[in-house]
């Protein structure tokens, strides 16, 4: 291997850490910098080269179009009955949350409103008083008894009924019916290495997590399941997770 070679990686690895530095402010995107590392490394671009598979599948793409348009034809009216319950208290239907996707892009991830109108300055207040609570969302980035959640939002959440408009995120592209759940910024640390895994998939509506108690599945339990499911992916296996999904959701196990 040639000297000039050997710099070139050795420069490109050097980018990654310092992008993820904090305060770094050389204008890089380094949550894409971070997913493409290893595709841009003569050494690694051929152990990995198969991981691209899941975001670039023609059937996989073709599948979640196809069926995401029946979906929605099927469950209008249900979509039109849950926007008027969650409008009932004056808030927006729909809330967006940026989310990291394919490459590490970031997206608008949608979601039936479950929360009460001023939920971010009730979190901070919440962290601020209750040091439980802080220590329960500094582990799961989610608090089991949350105090921002309306009636109608709660049962939405516990049926997973919330989760419905990100079947439009599936139709602009963003997102796949199957695969991993879609991670916020503060996220990615906790993946790790694994981020370069999870970065080849589409974010899913449902998956391996889904079908395997979900919240009560411990974080690192959960990027060990994201980075199974782009290491093996397979139509059939998104299949018999879709098939799955149902009775994950009735059992209602780690729904909250």
């Amino acid at each position: 291997m040639g000297l000039q070679h050997i710099t070139s990686i050795m420069l490109q690895r050097e980018a990654l850490a310092s992008a993820s530095l904090p305060g770094f402010s050389g204008g890089y995107d380094w949550r894409r910098l971070h997913a493409a590392a290893i595709d841009r490394s003569p050494i690694d671009r051929g152990r990995f080269v198969r991981l691209k598979e899941p975001a670039h599948r023609i059937s996989k793409r073709l599948f979640d179009v196809v069926a995401t348009s029946f979906l929605l034809a099927l469950l209008s009216p249900l979509l039109l009955s849950i926007a008027v319950m969650a409008r009932r208290d004056g808030g927006p239907v729909v809330y967006g949350h940026r989310r990291i996707g394919a490459h590490g892009r970031t997206f608008k991830c949608w979601k039936f409103r479950t929360m009460v109108p001023n939920a971010d300055k009730v979190l901070e207040k919440i962290l601020a008083s209750d040091p439980t609570a802080r220590a329960e969302w500094e582990r799961d980035f989610k608090l089991k008894n949350d105090p921002r959640i309306t009636p109608v939002g709660r049962l939405l959440r516990v049926t997973s009924l919330d989760e419905l408009p990100q079947l439009f995120n599936v139709i602009a592209g963003d997102m796949s019916l199957v695969g991993p759940r879609p991670i916020v910024t503060d996220e990615v640390r906790r993946y790790g290495a694994a981020f370069h895994d999870y970065a080849r998939c589409r974010p899913g509506i449902t998956g391996i997590w889904q079908i395997s108690g979900r919240n009560d599945v411990g974080y690192g339990q959960r990027v060990d399941l994201d980075r199974h499911y782009a290491r093996s992916w397979s139509f059939a296996r998104d299949i018999l997770i879709l098939l799955r999904t149902p009775f994950a959701v009735l059992r209602r196990s780690g729904a909250y």
